[in-house]
């Protein structure tokens, strides 16, 4: 072998030993990734496979069946719980979009030294800890329902709407904020020029074109205000118990296969309504780079 063929071979070998170590190290970050995921959503795979358990106890599976999901008609407890979260969820989503909307509309279409001071605002309600809100709105709704009595804010489902929204009302702004800010504004403008007023041009060609991301932060705010349990712990009353809030007493007795049943349910309502946000926002044309970048003031 000639000292050509030797240094030939000896660059061959280095040239192929990066590109495996490179798949080695590619493999080991699979199965890293494959771990985490695991370890995250098998506790959710273990509720699932448990909510078809017609034993008495929900860690004990006796048989299968579909008799536990019956009780989100038969058992009237669980059935309240329940219309109780999709109601709170669906006002709360309501009033999330309403303001939402006008606000992120007027992030958008009237820039100014006001908006950097109102988004530090939004942020301030983004990040502020759950338990932070419910120990302040506590005392707060207390005292504008009993001390100053208005009768609305002894609503329990009034309560929890109040509590629910206040994260939501910032989703719904950062999303219409990024969706109209790119944008052009020259179809609004043509319709002032043709002499349509204000509130017509907001029906018929602002709202149109914020649509999208208001039915995005629409869903989006349902689906918060389904798993919110700190706050509704603290601001729910008697008779107007959420879900959440139902099985979190329930675990101190005991859980039974139904809480699993509708948790499933529940759970599948969940994913239904993000995946019809990503279809949403993926048909507008709205990226998660825009809503990163208008929830940093961008």
């Amino acid at each position: 072998m000639t000292a050509t063929d030797t240094r030939t071979i000896l660059s061959a070998k280095s040239a192929v030993t990066p590109r495996a170590k490179r798949n080695r190290g590619d493999l080991g970050f699979t199965i890293w990734g494959i771990a985490v995921l695991v370890f995250l959503f098998l506790p959710i795979a273990v509720v699932v496979v448990y909510s078809f358990n017609v034993g008495r106890l929900l860690t004990s599976f006796t048989q299968f069946g579909f008799d536990s999901f019956a009780a989100i008609v038969t058992n009237e407890v669980v059935r309240n719980a329940v219309l109780i979260s999709v109601q709170t969820g669906f006002l709360a989503a309501v009033l999330a979009s309403v303001l939402g909307t006008l606000a992120g509309i007027a992030m958008a279409r009237h820039p100014g030294k006001w908006v950097w001071w109102f988004l530090v605002l939004l942020l301030l309600v983004s990040v502020t800890p759950e338990i932070v809100d419910a120990v302040a709105l506590l005392p707060w709704l207390v005292t504008l329902g009993q001390d100053w009595g208005i009768a609305f804010f002894n609503n329990g489902i009034f309560r929890l709407v109040i509590g629910h929204s206040l994260f939501s009302i910032a989703v719904v702004s950062y999303l219409v904020r990024a969706r109209l800010i790119g944008l052009d504004a020259q179809l609004e403008e043509a319709s002032a020029d043709l002499y349509a007023p204000p509130l017509t041009t907001f029906r018929r060609v602002t709202l149109p074109l914020a649509m999208p991301a208001v039915l995005a932060g629409f869903l989006l705010s349902f689906t918060l205000s389904l798993d919110n349990t700190v706050i509704a712990a603290f601001v729910s009353v008697a008779g107007s118990t959420p879900w959440p809030v139902y099985i979190l007493g329930a675990v101190r007795t005991g859980l039974r296969p139904e809480i699993a049943a509708v948790s499933t349910i529940m759970l599948l309502l969940t994913l239904i309504a993000l995946a019809v946000v990503a279809i949403v926002l993926k048909r507008a044309g709205d990226s998660a780079a825009d809503i990163a970048r208008t929830m940093a003031g961008g």
